[in-house]
């Protein structure tokens, strides 16, 4: 579909202009959403954010725009969803002081 902007009045720009934000933001949405559900609560990741080595946890939470990550060492993360990675079983740190235990269903 093709619209001849140079038609349009001002109001009818920006009633277009509105419904094309809205719309982008519907479909980014989607994205981190479906970006997400790749991730369950409960499940180990790994993630590095700017600055720092990466870091190893477990997604407890979704957010409206992110998953909270509670790190090995007890730290809470708000982490884009496209920025986590799946923990390979070897990302484990065995310290013996994490404050998060996985609980496995049976």
């Amino acid at each position: 579909m093709r619209i001849d902007i140079g038609k349009l009045s001002e109001e009818e720009l920006i009633d277009l202009n509105n419904r094309i934000v809205e719309r982008l933001r519907f479909l980014n949405q989607m994205r981190r959403h479906s970006q997400m559900l790749k991730f369950k609560i409960g499940e180990r990741v790994t993630f590095q954010p700017e600055g720092h080595p990466p870091l190893s946890g477990m997604v407890t939470r979704y957010n409206k725009k992110t998953v909270t990550v509670i790190t090995d060492n007890g730290q809470h993360w708000n982490v884009s969803p496209g920025l986590l990675r799946k923990a390979k079983p070897s990302d484990r740190t065995e310290t013996g002081n994490l404050k998060v235990v996985p609980i496995r269903k049976e």
